[in-house]
This record gives C-alpha cells, sequence and structure tokens, in this order.
C-alpha cells in the first residue's frame, strides 16, 4: 500500500476531528478503528428495547457549541441538529426543593433564590463574569500550552488585580467558592453536581472552576444532543471527513507505531504495515501510545516511570432503561430537565467522594441522570422515556461503605446489589420508578473498556482532572502540548491537555501541531525530547 500523509488511530471525536482539520489541509488521511464501527465514546443504539435509542457512553455535549473546535467544522451541514430539553439540568433534593439550571437566567435566579433570596444577584454576577471572559477563557482552556494569543486576550481582560483573583479562584474547591460567593445551597448544588461529571469532589481543589465552567455554559448555550442520538454526531464528522477525501477503516487495531531514525512513519495493523509519509496522530491513552504502542527501547526511562504514576479518573457504573412512561419524580420541575443530578446535598456529594477516595462503594451514589426523550422525542415512542444514569465508582473495590457488599465488580452479587443501589436512589426521588422499567442494558467498568479500550476500567475522562495532572503535567511533566518526543507522532486523546469532554480540542492541537511540526515545531521537539529524556 501506498504511503498517506496522515494516520489516525482511533476514531474517536478527537479523532475524527484531527483527521478532517488535516483533510482539509489537503493531507490524504487513514483513520485506523478497532471497533467495528467509529465514533469511540459518542455512539448510540437500541440496546434496551425496540424503539429505544440509548446514548452508549456520553450523551449531552455543551464543550461540543461551547467551544470553536466543534462548531466551527459547520456539521450542522453534514447532517447533525441539535436538541434541548425544556429545562438544562435539576438538582432535586428529597425535602422536595429543587435547584434549576436554564437557559432562560431568570429561571435559574429564581430557582436558587429560593435556597436563598440574596443568590440571585450573585448567580447573575458570574454569568456576567463568564460572558465578559468566555471568548478568551474558552479559547485558552482549548489551546496547547502556553495559550499565547488567547491567554493575552484573557490576561488584558482581567488585569493585573483581577486577573491574580482569578487565577486563585481556578484553585478553589466548589466548597470554599460557594461558602465565599453564596448564602443558600442551590447554587452551591449546580456547581458541585457539575464538578462530579469529573472526579473532582466538592473538597477538591480546582473543582470550583469545573463545576462553573459546566454551569456556565449550560447557562448560556444548554446541554444539546445530537437529534437521533450520540451517534448521529460521530456519523456527521465521518461524513465530512469522507466529504474531504479522508477515509474510516473499522476493524483495524493497531499494534505497534513504527519509528525509524526517531520519526513515526507507520503502523502495523493486522500483520499489514501501512505507512505514514507525513504523522501518525493517536488517539488513544497515554500508558497505551507509550507502552502498548512503541517499542520499549525507544520509551526514556524517565518518561516510563511517570506513566507508570499515571493517574486514571473514577471508574464508572452506566445503566439504560427503556421506561414506560415518564419518570414520576416527586417534584414536577424535575420533568423538563434533560440531565438530572440525584446526590442530595452538599455534605451526601462529599461523603460520595470521600468513599470513592477510599475505595469503597458509595452507600448513596451521586448520579448523573439522562431523561433522553424529554430532549429529543425521537428517542423512544411517543408517552415513554429512554433514560440512563451513570455514576463514579472504584475500579478494585476495597470494602463497601455501607458494610454490605463484598468483592469486585467480577463478583455478581456486588453487580446485582449495586444495580439494586442505583434504582433505589433513584426511587428515593421518583416513587414507582421500578415499576415503569420495561429493558435495562447494565455496563460496568470492565464492559465499558470492553467496547472502548480508551475507558481504562471505565474511566470517561482519559485520566483525572485533579490540578496534578492538567496544564504542563497532563499526562505528564512537560510541556502540556501534543508533540511526543519522537518526531511525526502526535497525542491526540483526553489524555492530552486540555482533557475529557466531548469538545475535539485535543485531536485539533495534535492536528495543528502535526502541519507545524517541520517548520516551526522543531523547537517543540526539541524540548519535548529534553524533558522526556534520553533513550536506551
Amino acid at each position: 500500500m501506498s504511503a498517506v500523509d496522515a494516520i489516525v488511530i482511533g476514531s474517536g471525536p478527537n479523532g475524527l476531528v484531527a483527521a478532517n482539520l488535516l483533510a482539509d489541509a489537503g493531507w490524504e488521511v487513514l483513520v485506523l478503528e478497532a471497533q467495528d464501527a467509529p465514533g469511540g465514546a459518542v455512539k448510540s443504539a437500541e440496546v434496551t428495547a425496540t424503539g429505544f435509542v440509548s446514548d452508549l457512553f456520553s450523551s449531552f455535549y455543551p464543550l461540543a457549541v461551547g467551544s470553536s473546535v466543534l462548531r466551527d467544522l459547520h456539521l450542522e451541514g453534514h447532517g447533525l441538529s441539535w436538541c434541548h430539553a425544556p429545562s438544562v439540568l435539576a438538582h432535586p433534593l428529597l425535602d422536595g426543593r429543587t435547584a434549576l439550571l436554564s437557559r432562560d437566567l431568570a429561571t435559574t435566579s429564581r430557582s436558587v433564590a429560593e435556597f436563598d433570596s440574596r443568590d440571585a444577584a450573585a448567580w447573575q454576577g458570574e454569568v456576567s463574569r463568564w460572558q465578559d471572559l468566555a471568548p478568551w477563557l474558552v479559547q485558552t482552556l482549548m489551546t496547547p500550552f502556553p495559550p499565547l494569543r488567547a491567554g493575552v486576550g484573557l490576561a488584558r481582560r482581567l488585569g493585573v488585580r483581577d486577573g491574580l483573583r482569578f487565577a486563585r479562584f481556578a484553585t478553589l474547591s466548589v466548597r470554599r467558592f460557594a461558602l465565599e460567593s453564596f448564602h443558600g445551597q442551590g447554587a452551591a448544588l449546580l456547581l458541585a453536581g457539575n464538578a462530579l461529571h469529573t472526579d473532582l469532589g466538592p473538597e477538591a481543589a480546582g473543582s470550583a472552576v469545573f463545576g462553573w465552567l459546566l454551569a456556565m455554559l449550560g447557562q448560556t448555550v444548554g446541554f444539546p444532543v445530537p437529534a437521533g442520538g450520540a451517534g448521529a454526531l460521530s456519523a456527521a464528522l465521518v461524513r465530512r471527513l469522507q466529504s474531504a477525501g479522508g477515509r474510516v477503516q473499522c476493524g483495524s487495531p493497531v499494534s505497534q507505531v513504527l519509528v525509524r531514525d526517531g520519526r513515526a512513519i507507520g503502523v502495523r495493523c493486522g500483520g499489514e504495515t501501512l505507512r505514514a509519509g507525513r504523522a501518525v496522530l493517536a488517539d488513544v491513552s497515554a500508558p497505551a501510545l507509550y507502552l502498548d504502542l512503541l517499542d520499549g527501547g525507544l520509551v526514556p526511562a524517565r518518561l516510563r516511570g511517570d506513566l507508570e504514576r499515571f493517574a486514571w479518573d473514577d471508574a464508572t457504573v452506566k445503566v439504560d432503561w427503556a421506561l414506560s412512561g415518564p419518570v414520576p419524580w416527586t417534584n414536577t420541575d424535575v420533568a423538563g430537565a434533560g440531565t438530572v443530578h440525584l446526590g442530595g446535598g452538599l455534605d451526601d456529594m462529599s461523603r460520595f467522594a470521600h468513599s470513592l477516595a477510599l475505595g469503597l462503594l458509595p452507600a448513596e451514589p451521586f448520579l448523573l441522570f439522562g431523561q433522553m426523550t424529554t430532549a429529543d422525542p425521537s428517542r423512544s415512542p411517543a408517552g415513554t422515556e429512554s433514560a440512563w444514569a451513570y455514576t463514579h465508582v472504584p475500579a478494585r473495590p476495597r470494602g463497601d461503605s455501607a458494610g454490605v457488599l463484598s468483592g469486585g465488580w467480577g463478583e455478581p452479587t456486588v453487580r446485582r446489589g449495586f444495580l439494586d443501589r442505583i434504582e433505589a436512589r433513584v426511587e428515593q426521588f421518583a416513587p414507582g420508578f421500578r415499576d415503569l422499567v420495561m429493558g435495562r442494558h447494565i455496563a460496568f467498568p470492565a464492559d465499558l473498556e470492553a467496547a472502548n479500550a480508551n475507558l481504562v476500567d471505565g474511566c470517561l475522562n482519559g485520566g483525572t482532572s485533579d490540578l496534578y495532572q492538567q496544564l504542563i503535567f497532563r499526562p505528564t511533566p512537560g510541556l502540556g502540548r501534543p508533540e511526543t518526543h519522537i518526531a511525526g507522532l502526535f497525542l491526540a486523546s483526553a489524555s492530552a491537555h486540555p482533557g475529557g469532554g466531548v469538545h475535539g480540542a485535543c485531536g485539533a492541537n495534535a492536528a495543528r501541531a502535526a502541519m507545524r511540526s517541520r517548520t516551526s515545531g522543531r523547537l517543540a521537539l526539541a524540548a519535548t525530547r529534553a524533558l522526556a529524556g534520553p533513550t536506551q
């Protein structure tokens, strides 16, 4: 086979974004996907009952429309359309109160004011701050480190004094930020629940900025879903790539990245050697790239040691349901929300996060619950609901905070017991929920990894969101850039900066680095090699 310009390993959103940008630049691009269908963790299928579409992994996509990477691909011209639920997010409490996030600012303000009247103005102040900074802030977060152009714009906007205060804010925990900025619990629930989309609990440093970012995106652009299922987003990316001349080859697992004289020249795939004349981009986890796909002698000892300390985020258990009717929420404000956080109050969420930190199964799991038919009526027959929930869990439980379950995820009693715990949690807020279940599909950590090798132990974000593995520490201490120590080889997955979420920035950064690698990219390569250390 003659060489293509670039080979992209993996067809998740990052891989497909990278391939599209390279194809737009006139490169001949081949995407190799191990699974039988493209999309990575952006897929949908009928797995619970006929006529019920479930998103198998990710589901709501505020970052996809909130940042310029995917938005600038104009996927609407390739069949993608977005749907919104009437409300963005609801966080109910067992006392009947609900914190509600809506794209209508007045609605959100009224909701947080029900917890304390002073918080309406405080929430509006945060939204104003977001609107003032968002054009520079989002670009700063999504571009390789250091983000020179966007960072300068953000610094100018903030000024020295406000810049220092914003830097302090970026290190705060959700609990501390809520204590300093709000009076009631409503805003804290919205912020802490959004932070728990990552592996950051209410006391974790940096959890405030993650929760704030997602809450502000929800406030301004919502949590949209692709019409017809998450797979529609992947399908649009594939169609766009094909229209630009790129190709996707499924059922093609890559076993090795080939290197000659310090440069990536292709890959080995199913016993066949495929050549890449200009670059190889890997939408795989950092440990998989360096420890599995590269010959051991090509990986410096210092880099190997860093990767052996690579920290994954929390594992996941996900359940999809086909429901015969709408969820019978006790509080009717929850009915119109696409996303629901079932986690109790702030202290309850802290207890949940503490259980995970101790390696214990949570007694009362924090659930992210999706009402997909509420957001997109095409997901199930009229009058029914296609729903899901997921929760973070220890990858290898050391015990059970409730003192009931014993063993790992391979134990049938643990699986059954934890599924019952999830459904009991929903029943607390929606009595009669179980009576509506027509079918269910359950994915435990090993099931998620089997379906997508990047989801190691069911970890969704390509590595922890903790501060010690962000920016110049992602995936290892270095430059926070997609370049590797091997010329022409780029890390394009969520293990690279800026990390998890369906935004495509990791792939875009890798593609842009590849396009400039033989000109201005030489300095980055030299610096990356120096930081990685000498090879054997």
